[in-house]
This record gives structure tokens, sequence and C-alpha cells, in this order.
């Protein structure tokens, strides 16, 4: 589920919203395809708070902009992130894998976060290979405040499987796939309370199968960060035409083609607008609507909030309408 103004549990957004250089103070394997990196201020001054589910946008080799999610201790004057390396991706993780050392610097922006930790009672947490960092932090908070919880770790191989020796001594189930086959998603969400929350990172089956098993036990839909899209079905959405964007600050206004986003539109004319994804899923451009429909295409708004209309992801999300007026 998505949290409006974002970089309130980050940085303050004029933060948020600029690269900055930071050092790379040390570099782990920690898995097999897997590197942590541990990120620190070059000046020694601690890096800008953050709250559990945060995530940070490193600038990478080609211009290429990638989010990965801190998973250090909240508190601490230095940031850490884990890096999966994917041979079918356009190359980041590579770059990282294979580039950054000991000693560089990465040029990095945020954090954000909008995967934040809601208050309950008891809370289960369902992890799939990387997505497995932002959850870490959640379990540490969860566990300082004394509610209570179950964590189940999937992976593919406890080779592949970053960081579960560390979270099996806390407490979690690690549950490698070659070993015990797909993780009991029906057991674990019939032993809910009413009052769990229900977090879930991983791939996109699992996080799929997490929402429907949730769905069919009549269970509120599950809190869940995507690190790719899901597929979005636009048949009959009424977004694929040209429509007028205005700017409310300033009364500008501008035709968006069938063709185009509004993000490329605004960003070409020079209006500020940060990007990182472009394709719905981070939420660095979340933006407010003041006035118009919303088509949203993104895959990171719950139902009540695409419901509730106010908030939008101008990378991938159009209008139903002729006429939309945002708050920027």
């Amino acid at each position: 589920m998505s949290q409006p103004s974002a970089a309130a549990d980050g940085a303050p957004s004029s933060i948020a919203d600029e690269f900055r250089d930071l050092l790379i103070e040390e570099r782990v394997n920690e898995a097999s395809g897997v590197v942590s990196l541990r990120l620190a201020d070059p000046s020694g001054a601690p890096l800008p708070a953050w709250k559990p589910g945060a995530h940070i946008d490193v600038l990478v080799a080609g211009g290429l902009e990638r989010q990965y999610s801190l998973c250090s201790v909240v508190g601490e004057s230095t940031w850490r992130v884990a890096v999966l390396r994917e041979p079918a991706g356009r190359g980041g993780s590579a770059a990282i894998h294979d580039e950054a050392k000991q000693g560089d610097l990465l040029k990095v922006r945020g954090p954000r976060n909008h995967f934040a930790l809601v208050d309950a009672p008891d809370y289960l947490f369902i992890a799939g290979g990387i997505g497995v960092t932002p959850l870490m932090p959640m379990l540490a908070a969860v566990e300082a405040s004394g509610a209570t919880w179950r964590f189940s770790y999937g992976g593919r191989s406890r080779a592949s499987m970053a960081f579960a020796d560390e979270l099996s001594q806390a407490g979690a189930v690690i549950w490698p796939e070659d070993e015990k086959g797909l993780l009991p998603l029906t057991d674990l969400i019939a032993a809910c309370s009413p009052d769990t929350a229900v977090y879930c990172c991983g791939p996109e089956p699992l996080i799929s199968a997490v929402e429907q098993t949730c769905a069919a036990a009549a269970r509120p839909a599950p809190h869940v960060e995507r690190f790719a899209p899901k597929v979005i079905d636009t048949t009959g959405d009424h977004g694929d035409h040209a429509f007028t964007v205005v700017i409310n600050s300033n009364g500008h206004e501008y035709l968006v083609p069938a063709d185009r986003s509004i993000a490329e539109v605004l960003q070409a004319a020079g209006e500020r607008l940060v990007t990182s994804c472009a394709e719905g899923v981070c939420g660095t451009c979340e933006t407010k609507v003041i006035s118009g429909t919303i088509v949203h295409r993104d895959s990171l708004l719950s139902d009540e909030e695409r419901e509730e209309g106010v908030f939008m992801m101008p990378c991938v999300s159009r209008c139903a309408g002729d006429r939309l007026v945002l708050d920027i």
C-alpha cells in the first residue's frame, strides 16, 4: 500500500529529491548473486533518518536509476542496501556487481517510503528472495515494540538467500524451495487473527499469490511492495486519448498525446517533476490531483487510494476526461 507524502518517512523532500555522492564504505557478498553495500557520507556526517520500508534511488552506469530498499538498522549513521544480480535485467544490477567497489562514490537520492509499517498487535511477514530487504527493519521495529509476529522467508535455495542466518537467529522460518517446496501461503494466512497486518515483498508470482490467498480468506489486502510492475489490464479504462494537464502553481497547460506520458510531457517542458522508475512502481513521481478523473495504471496504490482519487503516478497513469489539474 502506498503512503502519501512519502518523503516524510524518509528525508525531507528537498533532500530526497536531490542526488548526492555517498561513499561505499563496505561491500559484502551476502549470498549467491547478492551483494550488500554499506553507504556513508564522505564527510562522516550521519545520513538522513528513515523508517522501515524506505528505499533509495541509485544512479548507475549509463544513466540508469534503480531503487533499493534500506536494510540497515534504523538509527545508524550509515545505510545498507542489498543488490541481486539479475541476468535478465537492463544492466543496473550488473553494473553494481561488476563495478561498485569499496571506496567508490555512488550517486544516491532519497530515502522515500511507500511501504510504511502500520501499527498492529500482530504481524505476518512473507519474504521472497531479495524481497526480504525492506522487511528486515520492520521485523526489528516490531520486535522492539513488543507486538507478536511470524516471519517466513522463501528462496530458490539456501545458498541464494541473503541474511538467512541472521533472520533464523531472530526466529524467522527459512524456507528454501529446493528443500521444502513453495511457501505454505494458505496455512500462513489461515493462522492470522483479524488484527494481523500481513506484509509481503518478493517476486510478482509470490505477491499475487499472497493477494489472492488473502482475498480468498476474506481478509483485507496485504501490504505489498513490488520491484517490477504488475500486469495492468487497460481494456476499457478510457485513458488512451489526448488530454490537457494544468499545473496549478503557474497555470501552464500542456497537451498530453495518447502516445506520451504526463511525466514525459512535463519534463520536456521544464516543469519540476521528479521521476525514477518510469514504470509506476517506485512512487517517486507521486502527485496530488486537484481536479479531473484519474486512470490509474501504477503498481503501487491500494484499491482504497485509487477510489479516493487524490494521488496519481504521472509516469504511467492518465486522465479519463479532457482535463487534469495537478498540484505542482
